[in-house]
């Protein structure tokens, strides 16, 4: 099974010649030639979601919108329907009131939530679960509190229960956000790459061309209970110089072991 972690820069950001009109086509096009079973966005506005969806029929998707009264499901999951049945979805808010829409906590400088579902495999009948997330750009803390949340979330499912989290963590390995989350997940990326060489996938369009791997590794995949990786992969496919976002897309192929 393989898994797409994709932040697509939000709609209305003022990237003149990388704005989203320009990209749309691109982007959609390095996501369907990764054909993955599973992608998890992040930035979505609800233009970027009507076009995507509109763009890849053959996959369901679910994503709660952040704010109350938003329309934007900023951290959707998109899943093949063939392959797989919904069990159960929802989300939570990273604040110390998860349940309430549009809260936050921590000074943190945005809304954030995590949307998960509940997945089986139509053929094997082997059931699984994935989160999606985005955590703050601004407070350190707020990320090591939402990381915590999240961790406390997952805890709650078995031990093996095989679990998949994504996101944009705006944290680079050495993070302390980082080490919170590996005291329950397992990082994709390491399981098949060398300690020396963590990548980086945050690149801004390439504004800036220095030091560019001193940005870090802030796209990440993590698993836990009984999933094994097979594979994983930083995606840095572009079009005569331009890129899909200021983000490379991260995959991850995995075995889920029921």
């Amino acid at each position: 099974m393989k898994i797409l972690t994709c932040n697509i820069r939000y709609f209305d950001a003022d990237d003149g010649d990388n704005n989203w009109i320009y990209r749309k086509k691109m982007c959609v096009d390095v996501i369907k030639s990764q054909s993955a079973d599973i992608i998890c966005f992040q930035e979505m506005r609800i233009q970027q979601f009507e076009y995507i969806a509109a763009a890849l029929p053959e996959y369901a998707h679910y994503g709660l919108v952040d704010e109350p009264t938003g329309k934007s499901p900023a951290n959707c999951i998109f899943y093949l329907k063939e392959k797989y049945n919904l069990i159960s979805s929802s989300g939570y808010w990273l604040s110390e009131q998860p349940h309430i829409a549009g809260s936050s906590s921590w000074q943190s400088a945005c809304v954030r939530l995590a949307n998960w579902v509940r997945l089986e495999d139509i053929t094997t009948g082997v059931e699984f679960r994935v989160i999606n997330t985005h955590l703050d750009h601004v407070s350190q803390v707020a990320r090591e509190n939402q990381a915590q949340v999240i961790v406390d979330d997952s805890s709650a499912y078995p031990e093996d229960y095989p679990q998949i989290l994504t996101g944009d963590m705006n944290c680079s390995p050495e993070n302390r956000a980082i080490e919170i989350f590996k005291t329950a997940w397992t990082d994709t990326y390491r399981c098949v790459h060398d300690e020396e060489y963590t990548g980086f996938t945050f690149h801004e369009f390439f504004v800036d061309k220095l030091n560019l791997e001193n940005l870090g590794k802030i796209d990440w995949i993590f698993m836990r209970g009984k999933v094994e990786t097979i594979a994983s992969e930083i995606i840095m496919d572009s079009v005569e110089g331009r890129y899909p976002s200021d983000h490379y897309f991260v995959s991850a192929t995995v075995k889920i072991n029921g």
